[in-house]
């Protein structure tokens, strides 16, 4: 079983509870939540996400736990990669996907709110 890499993503992004974003960065966050806001990319993002071993998945693996086109996946998974939540590698005739891990604690780190105090 891989372990999940820890990245410190207080250097990258304060929460937005601790400061209002700015105008660039409020862009960057949109883009990533709107591709995460579909389903399907969802879906995609986290099967790449729990891929064991190195990490990377080919699309071909991609493909069917979905009742949908080769082309519609694609499509999806190029929404992801433009949003920077996923690499691509081309070998071939095949495509292999990777998580952007610091994409991910950017977002986590955006959304972090401290819980209550403890007494």
């Amino acid at each position: 079983m891989s372990q999940l890499e820890v990245i410190d993503s207080s250097s990258c992004c304060a929460p937005v509870v601790a400061a209002p974003l700015d105008a660039e960065r409020a862009t960057d966050v949109a883009k990533m939540f709107k591709a995460l806001g579909d389903p399907i990319r969802l879906r995609l993002l986290s099967m790449i996400a729990s891929t064991p071993g190195d990490g990377e998945v080919c699309v071909c693996d991609l493909t069917s736990p979905f009742e949908l086109s080769a082309p519609t996946i694609s499509y999806h998974l190029k929404i992801l990669r433009e949003a920077g939540l996923v690499t691509s590698d081309r070998r071939g005739t095949w495509v292999y996907y990777s998580l952007r891990r610091d994409s991910l604690a950017s977002l986590s780190g955006i959304l972090a709110v401290p819980g209550p105090p403890v007494l």
